[in-house]
């Protein structure tokens, strides 16, 4: 009988030691949402935000229950924090791009204003009007966009790797293409489905 508990024992610690060894990081979508709205509200300014909040998800006590039990043990003695990254966007190179980017603001704003420029669906920005826009500014909206565009790219890539995981890049960049949609000002361009849409 003794011999029973002795082998149920060592397939119980070593399935324990396997799990937590395949542990992974995910994503930190909520977190992520979170950093995006603070780091698009300080780029735009609190005008260009939406008063709505996201959906909230199922409360807490609901997803706990729906686990299965040994998850809920093994979190037990591995927190979920650890399998759960906070999302990191405090760095000198994601404040620089931050700067540069609440300044080319003012310059934009206008063309969002008036429909030139809208927000594509991958987290850019475009000329979607140029008829709109007088001949001598043109080639100045394009430099501004060229350049938003350069440092939304190195934002998105700089989290990740401020966060020491580059393959985040691509998560961080369609989190960040619903925030800026979702905390456009009213009368805003943003693309879905492949179509043109006015906030």
């Amino acid at each position: 009988m003794m011999h029973g508990y002795k082998q149920i024992s060592v397939a119980a610690m070593a399935l324990f030691l396997m799990s937590c060894v395949t542990i992974n990081i995910y994503f930190p979508a909520a977190a992520a949402e979170q950093a995006a709205d603070r780091i698009i509200e300080d780029v735009w300014g609190p005008d260009g935000k939406r008063s709505e909040q996201p959906a909230s998800s199922e409360p807490q006590s609901m997803i706990e229950t729906d686990r299965p039990v040994f998850v809920r043990m093994l979190e037990w003695v591995v927190s979920p924090a650890e399998a759960q990254a906070d999302l990191n966007v405090n760095s000198p190179a994601i404040s620089a791009i931050q700067s540069r980017m609440r300044s080319r603001h003012d310059q934009l704003r206008p063309h969002y204003d008036s429909g030139a420029v809208g927000l594509t669906a991958n987290g850019l920005v475009t000329v979607r009007d140029a008829g709109s826009i007088p001949l001598a500014q043109r080639n100045a909206v394009n430099s501004l966009v060229a350049d938003e565009n350069k440092d939304r790219n190195a934002l998105y890539a700089e989290i990740a790797r401020a966060n020491g995981r580059p393959e985040w890049q691509s998560d961080i960049q369609e989190t960040f293409a619903r925030r800026w949609i979702s905390n456009a000002a009213s009368g805003w361009w943003y693309q879905q489905g492949g179509n043109w849409q006015q906030k």
